[in-house]
């Protein structure tokens, strides 16, 4: 009998050595919690697209906290967690969403092919092993589905061989914009109402003998502009949102109509 108390005693005072040890050092190592970081964190959807630039929420909430990133940083969160991270720093949250868009009109109908081709193909390996994809305007969509099969939101889906934008599923993460091995999706104003559904860098004879629906840099658009917001680089359209008042004159004085 008295040695089971002999050992009790001998593990009950190690246990209790043990956990004055553990709690000493808890302590003196323990991490300070950032209370701002933590109420940040809480008010981010959670969704770790990366749309932000960093490699999560955790990631995105540590540097707004410090003053590293942008209240409205997330693009997911949108205006909602925008307002209440603004609230928690202490600063305005100014929102303009924004939605992918791509530059391409050159669907089955309008543009034309090299040859045809069917297999299991995503759009990197298509624009590096097969000449560029099977169109003859190196410049238009592959329409094989990449930017699709990295939107976690369901805004992509290929139609008539090009990639095609749900406006209201978006919520410009970027994930696309970085997949696209041909550059043509751009993150534009949710608010935008006119668009250049086209990306050649060709002259015009060259892109009308490759789509019909491609834009020839005439520059009709450029001159008829009466904000000066629409000019011909590299032989294609582009449109300054800041400036653009959707006045309409570009869709009406497009030969092509390119301008959608």
């Amino acid at each position: 009998m008295t040695g089971i108390l002999w050992a009790t005693a001998i593990v009950g005072g190690a246990g209790l050595f043990i956990g004055i040890l553990l709690g000493i050092a808890g302590e003196k190592f323990k991490v300070e919690v950032d209370e701002k970081e933590a109420e940040v964190r809480e008010a981010l959807p959670g969704a770790n697209c990366g749309g932000c630039g960093y490699v999560g929420c955790d990631a995105l909430a540590a540097a707004i906290a410090a003053g590293e990133a942008e209240v409205n940083a997330c693009p997911v969160g949108g205006a909602a967690a925008a307002e209440k991270i603004g609230a928690i720093m202490g600063k305005n949250a100014e929102i303009v969403r924004k939605v992918a868009f791509v530059k391409c009109g050159g669907d089955c109908n309008a543009a034309k092919e090299k040859y045809q081709y069917t297999g299991n193909m995503n759009c990197m390996e298509a624009a590096n092993t097969t000449g560029g994809g099977k169109k003859t305007c190196t410049y238009g969509c592959l329409g094989l589905g990449s930017c699709v099969a990295v939107c976690s939101f369901n805004a992509l889906r290929i139609e008539d061989g090009i990639a095609k934008v749900d406006r209201e599923a978006c919520v410009a993460c970027g994930k696309c914009v970085d997949i696209c091995p041909k550059h043509l999706i751009e993150l534009i104003p949710y608010e935008a109402k006119h668009f250049v559904m086209c990306n050649s860098a060709d002259k015009g004879k060259d892109v009308m003998a490759a789509c019909s629906a491609g834009c020839i840099g005439c520059k009709i658009c450029e001159k008829n502009c009466p904000e000066g917001a629409i000019t011909v680089t590299n032989n294609v359209a582009k449109i300054d949102y800041e400036k653009c008042t959707g006045c309409g004159i570009c869709v009406s004085k497009c030969p092509k109509k390119t301008i959608h």
